[in-house]
């Protein structure tokens, strides 16, 4: 059983807070943003500029006019007396536990018993949050941890404490997945939750070893970045758009409440060089210097053994490309320094993800979920193993007389940690036994489903499959760039589909993007051989294909999430429906060129 949400609090108004309230509204729902007051003639001014950055145009919280007109504004002091009959209050108040359980006490005083009260805290317990406050608040009390940008970001870590009502938990998944739009995975109250727990662990672990092993900045980046599956932003790149003084910070927050024997110790200390940086100044984007600083002579990379800036050159690493076009496991056959670097990062980071079964849960689904929701990982740190081999990592771990995760162990002696049983996708269980993936009723990823579909038709840039009635069409070449085996692809599943009399085709994925336009390259080749029959043969190709979309006496429907440019959105415009991911961006780069 679940409560509705119609009226929902938010207290404090940085940039977490306003993020929430941003979202909430942006789904529909009125929200209250309060903070304290201040001195002066305004004193809504905090919760003011909270709603000012949510307006930012190169990250806008809000997504319509709509959606700013429900956000009211105001303060602790004299607009207290909305939160009463509030359905849903957030705390996002500093991270202090003296201010927060004071906030607590007076929220039980004066709103309805059935309003569900939330910290979005990232490092302080429930059982140390709620401490002193009455079993009937505890029930209706948990953690909704939210990432940041709160709009853009998919991840929510949903924490639960002793005492929390399962009708509490159920109402705020129901919200959060269906409403506000939100990936939600169940935690277990401990530090850094899931995300954080392996997300920091990975940055540090890849920072430290870029030092033990003297890559450049660039060199690292190139290596923990794509060819692993992660953001191109690499480690040191994610260090500058974090904040360099802000990952340290959190590094040692972690470092602060893990437990003594943690293996998060061994990357957890400061760098020097970095305890230097933050000293002058160096902090990354934010200070205009950090590893990476532009110039007007170009982008410079800093000189790790002198801290020295030196230009930058753009590297060719056959390796790296060659890794992020067949698979991760080309990494652990190299024996160069970028070879050995990537085998520790990723060799650590998975042991370490396996290690925390059954800490932070019996089932490894939460954490795949939260690396890709929450980092925006391709792959989690257990469908890497599977693409690797579990069996091939422990063998190559037990050769260095490094410690295995027990987890770790039991998916080498069984079948890895996903198996597809009886048309249904399985996840491994710490007892051994394969448990069946179930998602809330209405989610479905395509992720997920396709691994227990065959392929109707298939090439190295598309795919379509039948299921349930219908054609699903999946672009898989990278950044989903269209040529003409996209468009065979294409072609096919329309013929087939009205053959079949399905009752229609979709086309989507579940990548980052839904297509990035033409692929170029291909398209290069055809100026560089002056191809130009062959280039009038693609275009026509791709405008009948277009036709053929539009034509179609089957509903055809695009479903994009991402980008969608050029080509892409040539494919979402031919379709007779589309549903589009809020965050879509949709253009045709044509609009952008100027005859002069």
């Amino acid at each position: 059983m679940t409560n509705q949400i119609k009226k929902v609090g938010v207290i404090g108004a940085g940039t977490m807070g306003a993020g929430i309230a941003g979202q909430v509204a942006n789904a529909g729902v009125e929200v209250w943003l309060l903070d304290l007051p201040s001195e002066g003639e305004n004193v809504n001014s905090l919760a003011a500029k909270g709603l000012e950055r949510l307006k930012d145009p190169d990250m806008p919280g809000l997504m319509s006019k709509e959606a700013e007109s429900l956000i009211r504004i105001g303060n602790t002091r004299d607009h207290f007396h909305q939160l009463e009959d509030c359905d849903w209050i957030a705390e996002a108040v500093v991270e202090r536990l003296d201010i927060k359980q004071a906030l607590y006490q007076k929220l039980n005083e004066s709103c309805k018993e059935s309003t569900i009260i939330t910290s979005n805290t990232s490092t302080i317990p429930i059982s140390l949050l709620t401490k002193g406050m009455p079993k009937k608040f505890c029930e209706r009390f948990a953690i909704t941890h939210f990432f940041n940008p709160v709009r853009f970001m998919r991840l929510l870590e949903l924490v639960r404490g002793e005492f929390t009502r399962d009708e509490v938990i159920d109402t705020l998944d129901l919200f959060s997945e269906k409403i506000l739009g939100k990936g939600v995975v169940s935690c277990q109250d401990t530090p850094g939750f899931l995300a954080n727990r392996v997300g920091v662990f990975a940055i540090q672990c890849a920072l430290h070893k870029a030092f033990e092993y003297k890559l450049s900045p660039t060199e690292a980046d190139a290596f923990f970045g794509r060819p692993l599956g992660l953001p191109k932003t690499g480690v040191f790149g994610l260090y500058d758009l974090i904040g360099i003084d802000l990952m340290a910070d959190v590094a040692k927050s972690l470092e602060s409440i893990l437990p003594a024997e943690d293996e998060f110790h061994q990357y957890a200390q400061p760098i020097p060089l970095m305890t230097k940086m933050v000293a002058n100044g160096q902090t990354g984007n934010k200070g205009g210097q950090g590893f990476y600083r532009d110039t007007d002579a170009g982008k410079q990379m800093l000189n790790l053994t002198d801290g020295t800036y030196q230009t930058t050159a753009r590297l060719q690493l056959p390796l790296a490309q060659q890794a992020e076009a067949q698979g991760v496991a080309v990494l652990l056959d190299d024996d160069s320094a970028y070879g050995r670097f990537a085998w520790q990062v990723l060799s650590s980071t998975l042991n370490y993800a396996a290690a925390l079964i059954p800490e932070i849960g019996r089932n490894i689904l939460p954490i795949d979920d939260a690396m890709k929701l929450g980092y925006n990982w391709i792959y989690g740190p257990f469908e890497l193993l599977d693409q690797i081999g579990a069996q091939r990592v422990v063998e190559r771990m037990q050769k260095e007389n490094r410690q295995v995760a027990p987890m770790l162990l039991l998916a080498a002696k069984q079948q890895g940690f996903y198996q597809v049983i009886d048309q249904q996708l399985c996840s491994l269980e710490q007892e051994g036994q394969y448990a069946p993936i179930n998602r809330p009723a209405g989610v479905l990823r395509f992720s997920e489903l396709r691994q227990t579909l065959t392929a109707q038709y298939s090439n190295a840039k598309a795919s379509w499959f039948e299921h349930d009635g219908a054609a699903i069409i999946e672009f898989h070449s990278k950044a989903n760039a269209l040529d003409s085996e996209s468009m065979d692809v294409i072609r096919h599943a329309l013929k087939q589909a009205q053959q079949r009399q399905l009752r229609g085709v979709v086309i989507h994925n579940d990548a980052q993007h839904f297509s990035c336009g033409v692929n170029l390259v291909a398209f290069r080749e055809f100026f560089e051989t002056q191809d130009y029959k062959g280039m009038d043969d693609f275009l026509n190709h791709f405008q009948q294909t277009m036709h053929a979309i539009n034509e179609c006496p089957l509903p055809v429907i695009a479903a994009p999430a991402g980008m969608s440019i050029g080509c892409g959105c040539e494919v979402v415009l031919a379709a007779d429906h589309v549903i589009g991911h809020a965050n879509s961006v949709m253009c045709l780069v044509e609009s952008t060129v100027c005859a002069v």
